[in-house]
């Protein structure tokens, strides 16, 4: 058995690629139109493991998938979590969780899919803002 990919339904497939692939980082690697289906499908990697994709399935019909609380969440490691969040924040995104341990911080995708971002190796040393910075809303 291998582990392929995670699946998640998205509304607005240009937000979502803004999110995943522009603000988040990850590399698309490869997309399916499905017009006789009313679908499409895009997958993406991160660079450092291009084997394991998000696949993001986007039905050309309005649908009302919910809050998505029930996924649970994507997890990443990231070389520098001050860094991945400064750049998500450059986008646009809010930080739900913020880094204040210099390890672990959530933010949502468009769709509200629950993104955990962990430092590599050893927590980073608290800096501000991110020492100071309270949690919002839920992740």
């Amino acid at each position: 058995m291998r582990y392929l990919h995670a699946m998640v339904r998205v509304r607005d497939l240009e937000a979502s690629l803004r999110f995943y692939r522009d603000a988040l980082g990850l590399v698309e690697t490869r997309r399916r139109d499905y017009p006789e289906g009313r679908f499409t499908l895009v997958y993406l990697a991160a660079p450092e493991n291009p084997e394991v994709e998000v696949e993001l399935t986007y039905n050309y019909d309005d649908e009302d998938y919910g809050s998505a609380r029930n996924f649970g969440h994507l997890a990443f490691a990231v070389d520098d979590i001050y860094a991945v969040c400064e750049r998500l924040q450059a986008h646009g995104v809010t930080i739900l969780r913020p880094p204040r341990d210099g390890r672990m911080a959530f933010v949502r995708s468009p769709d509200l899919i629950s993104i955990e971002l962990l430092q590599k190796g050893a927590a980073l040393p608290p800096r501000e803002p991110w020492a100071s910075m309270p949690s919002t809303g839920s992740w």
